[in-house]
């Protein structure tokens, strides 16, 4: 990278080995390599929780640690200068774990839809890619476009917890900007599939006006209709949507849509609102607020691969769990968070909700390029 002067570490960002090609084929790969990952996807062997005596059967665990981990790797993110331009940049890098098979497909599979998706200023821009060798192993380096912060590290700047909330026009703000990004993608046939605060950039130059953009397309795919069978192991624990917990083979853009609810709910509770450990108690956090499913607000998902007899839990009012969100914000989030995903509401129909009717759209709109600004209504 003699271009290029690395300043120092900022975080870590995802990709996949070449095995999992193998492993998302059901052939089981000659090396598995497990990378480090965020604290709250860490899998712990996860233990049955304690319901009270009238539930008579408690769900097995079984199929939740019998179903194959896909592996995910963290490349570290470095910002550096351009010693030609002086320009700050973020440096994504990739190890090439196979070099024999060449360049990851996943890696490029990343690349196409970063190119893809460039036109939207609410979606990280890829500025080059450069193919070097590091202590004599082959490498890529991904070089991006730098922002100051994440959504993450935003919200706890001024205090974590509920105790320091957000103004609610900044979390308008960011949820606008978030769904024009999800919109763009989705728009263009493509899933995020790892959607999280920590994977939304952050350029607060204009305090009042913040910059959002969609980052981190390491688990990024293009899907197609009739949809397709994927992978379970997608998007992290605690954004992770019902369907994909309770195994369906097929999922669509709305498990987006759930982990822009999960974002939308911490960014109002400036809290992760469904902090599993593993799959069953993510699914059981879910129930706990939303109320457990049945066959009338969610038609076969007594037949999905990972469904139990679990404890019947009543929906709880989420106005009372997030006093900060006006009725139209209740109201979008429980849209974002139905349980069917065939109803869950789409981000261009979120962007239309009347939430965002009293936020100057005007100003965030001019964030936008301007061959951007009207795409998301056409």
């Amino acid at each position: 990278m003699e271009n290029y002067e690395k300043l120092e570490k900022i975080g870590e960002g995802t990709y996949v080995p070449v095995a999992w090609s193998l492993l998302v084929s059901g052939e089981p790969p000659s090396r598995r390599v497990r990378g480090r990952r965020d604290e709250e996807t860490k899998r712990r062997t996860p233990r049955p929780p304690v319901f009270p005596r009238s539930h008579a059967r408690v769900p097995t665990l079984t199929s939740h640690l019998s179903r194959p981990t896909v592996v995910v790797r963290y490349g570290k993110v470095y910002k550096a200068r351009d010693k030609t331009t002086g320009k700050i940049v973020a440096l994504k890098k990739t190890r090439l774990e196979m070099e024999e098979e060449g360049v990851p497909s996943t890696t490029l599979r990343e690349i196409s839809i970063l190119q893809m998706l460039s036109e939207s200023n609410h979606i990280v821009q890829l500025l080059c890619v450069e193919h070097l060798e590091e202590n004599n192993k082959p490498c890529l380096y991904l070089v991006f476009e730098y922002l100051t912060t994440d959504l993450k590290k935003y919200m706890d700047r001024n205090g974590r917890g509920s105790s320091y909330p957000l103004d609610p026009s900044i979390v308008q703000i960011a949820m606008y900007q978030l769904l024009k990004g999800t919109a763009h993608m989705h728009k263009l046939g493509v899933m995020h599939r790892d959607l999280k605060p920590q994977n939304l950039l952050v350029d607060d130059a204009n305090p009042a006006v913040p910059l959002v953009k969609v980052a981190d397309l390491g688990l990024g795919r293009h899907y197609s209709v009739p949809i397709k069978a994927y992978t379970h192991e997608i998007v992290t624990l605690w954004y992770r949507a019902p369907e994909v917990l309770l195994g369906a083979k097929h999922y669509a853009p709305a498990v987006d849509m759930w982990s822009v609810g999960c974002i939308f709910a911490e960014l109002a509770r400036k809290q992760a609102i469904f902090p599993g450990d593993s799959e069953l108690q993510q699914l059981l956090h879910i129930f706990k607020l939303l109320g457990t499913p049945n066959e009338d607000v969610w038609e076969d998902v007594t037949k999905l691969q990972d469904w139990h007899e679990y404890p019947q839990w009543r929906p709880q009012d989420l106005s009372k769990v997030f006093p900060k969100l006006n009725e139209q914000g209740i109201d979008l989030l429980q849209r974002m968070f139905e349980y069917d995903p065939a109803k869950r509401i789409t981000a261009m129909d979120a962007l239309q909700h009347p939430y965002f009717d009293s936020m100057d759209k005007a100003a965030v709109d001019a964030l936008e390029r301007e061959s951007m600004r009207t795409a998301h209504l056409e």
